[in-house]
């Protein structure tokens, strides 16, 4: 199984992929994706994963169904899927037809089936739900990664960039190329500034304070009367939303989500923080700072959110 979408949704995705048996092994998706993914992993990562069988969801970019949902109005979204060996090569062409599928595909259908299990269960759960089953801490364990990437790559650009300069001063690209090909030298390249992520730090440890405290009650949500649960799921089913910036991402204003969005140059290939982490990846510094200023200012928004969602579960019968 394959799935990405937004992280609220996490721990709603795995207690699904517990309860769906995989066709071919008999042993539930869950385990089966587990086994896959520890198996074909590097050996750095294999130690890491051995004994988490926790399915990460993967962030959603473009090509499907759920980008005008997701990026443009902000509504929590869900990809699922299955996959098998490789990709087989016959995506939009001629060969993508029915034959193929019922011989190479899916022969007999056992995976659609198991993907109609998997979705219908995420449908029936979901609208039969008293109180939605969303999750704040997973959300900011996901996005706080994303900034702990940001960081890193930006002190990477600075080590890189030093060290290249300092070569080209040297005259060392020169001297290591042949002359007789007349190689254009690099240039030097302007200086890494140090971004100040201040904002966004103070904004992520807020949120995981309130997040922390709403879960902590959250499963006392079900014994709340039913106007307050009704108050409670319609803050939870419009968090994303606050996700949502009217002004969209640099060059691309239908593009509103500031958490996830498809890269500017890599088409379905999705890009998280898409601000900041395109700007720094293009160098863009005075961007970058806007952009942590303006995805400071979305997480509070977000915070906010959750702070009135934990004063209605604190709220006694």
């Amino acid at each position: 199984m394959g799935a990405e979408g937004s992280h609220t949704l996490e721990p709603f995705v795995n207690e699904i992929a517990n309860d769906v048996i995989d066709p071919q092994t008999g042993v539930s998706i869950k385990e089966r994706r587990y086994a896959g993914s520890v198996v074909n992993a590097d050996k750095v990562a294999r130690t890491k994963m051995m004994g988490n069988k926790n399915i990460k969801l993967g962030a959603l970019g473009a090509g499907s169904d759920w980008s005008g949902f997701l990026q443009f109005l902000g509504i929590a979204s869900l990809n699922l899927g299955f996959g098998g060996e490789g990709s087989g090569g016959e995506y939009h062409s001629i060969y993508d037809s029915y034959d193929h599928f019922i011989k190479f595909k899916d022969p007999g259908f056992q995976y659609g089936v198991a993907l109609s299990q998997t979705a219908g269960r995420a449908i029936m759960r979901m609208a039969n739900a008293e109180v939605l089953p969303f999750d704040i801490n997973s959300f900011y364990n996901t996005v706080a990664t994303y900034v702990t990437e940001l960081k890193t790559m930006l002190d990477n650009s600075r080590s890189e960039t030093e060290s290249e300069n300092k070569m080209i001063k040297d005259n060392l690209f020169k001297l290591a190329q042949d002359p007789t090909k007349r190689p254009q030298a690099p240039q030097i390249k302007e200086s890494v500034p140090y971004l100040s992520f201040s904002a966004l730090e103070n904004a992520m440890a807020k949120l995981m304070q309130n997040a922390e405290e709403f879960q902590k009650e959250y499963a006392n949500a079900t014994k709340l009367p039913g106007e307050q649960q009704k108050a409670l799921n319609e803050i939870l089913y419009k968090l994303e939303r606050s996700l949502i910036n009217e002004n969209g991402l640099p060059r691309r204003s239908w593009y509103k989500h500031q958490i996830y969005a498809p890269g500017y140059y890599t088409g379905y290939g999705v890009k998280t923080l898409p601000g900041i982490r395109e700007a720094i990846e293009q160098r863009k510094w005075e961007e970058a700072q806007q952009n942590i200023e303006i995805v400071s200012k979305t997480v509070d928004t977000y915070t906010q959110q959750v702070k009135k969602a934990k004063i209605l579960v604190e709220k006694k019968a």
